[in-house]
């Protein structure tokens, strides 16, 4: 029987990508669906997973170190967040003006974002160093003593805060971007209309831009749910659970207590927040939100 041209293509469209189906079967698809499995289950990895129904998810909600890491991550996420996304709309505005080595400035504000999570750590465990640590030193040129940033529960999350911003140049990167494609024509019109930087900046700017601004706060949510190798490089989880994140918690529960199936159920609970907040996100961004062609979403 002879194939039409239509099928015999969607054949080899099926036979090139069948590579990629196969690897995503086996190496993602599969684990995902058996950690839905397991998170129903008594399972240590080594012995057989013994069902136990919805136990997991009822001892978790009645954890304190479950609500700990929850509390944790929630105010990294408030504060965090925000701070990144002005940080790097405001750089990317300045270097978005005429100023010489323009380039090179670019280029070195997004160079830190390409340093390795756990190289990025080690750096920031020295900075932090209370002794020999650059910000400490940088603080006693006015006569500031610093803490012992990564030692004192007061202090320690806040530290990471500081650290994250110093990869503020990927998201630095995406408004430059968007700020180089609002059309001149709208900017020069409200200058005729007279209109100042901040109304233009209001009024035109930030509606052309505000869905790399939907984008960069989504992504920044998420990725602040999912923070972990600051944590487990330089506090532990500590002092008294101050950086206790919820990643490292359900690492903990996975690889320190062999808690497979435990750790399982906050792995989907984690997804069904995610899902939450990131549909919430979107759901109100409808009125602020402005593309192209004058439209909303």
């Amino acid at each position: 029987m002879k194939l039409s041209e239509s099928r015999r293509q969607t054949l080899y469209m099926y036979l090139f990508i069948s590579p990629w189906l196969i690897g995503f079967i086996i190496f993602a698809l599969y684990p995902i669906l058996s950690s839905l499995y397991y998170s129903f289950t008594d399972y240590d990895i080594i012995h057989p997973p013994k069902y136990v129904g919805l136990a997991n998810y009822q001892e978790m909600f009645h954890s304190e170190l479950f609500w700990k890491s929850v509390t944790v991550t929630l105010r990294y996420t408030f504060i965090s967040v925000p701070i990144m996304l002005l940080l790097s709309l405001g750089f990317a505005m300045l270097l978005n003006q005429k100023i010489p080595f323009r380039g090179f400035f670019r280029t070195a504000m997004y160079f830190p974002s390409m340093v390795s999570g756990v190289a990025m750590s080690l750096l920031w465990y020295w900075i932090f160093n209370p002794q020999i640590g650059l910000f400490n030193y940088m603080l006693s040129w006015f006569g500031i003593a610093g803490p012992a940033w990564l030692m004192n529960p007061g202090s320690a999350l806040y530290a990471l805060i500081i650290m994250s911003l110093w990869t503020a140049g990927t998201g630095m990167i995406l408004f430059l971007a968007g700020l180089q494609g609002v059309p001149s024509s709208l900017v020069e019109a409200a200058k005729l209309d007279g209109a100042g930087r901040f109304r233009i900046f209001l009024n035109v700017t930030l509606p052309m831009i505000s869905p790399i601004l939907l984008f960069q706060f989504i992504m920044g949510v998420i990725d602040s749910f999912q923070v972990f190798t600051q944590a487990f490089v330089m506090t532990q989880g500590g002092p008294n659970y101050s950086t206790w994140f919820y990643v490292y918690n359900l690492y903990t529960s996975a690889f320190k207590e062999y808690r497979a199936g435990y750790s399982s159920a906050l792995a989907w609970v984690l997804l069904v927040v995610v899902m939450l907040f990131t549909a919430l996100i979107m759901k109100f961004s409808n009125r602020y939100v402005h593309y192209e062609g004058g439209g909303r979403r």
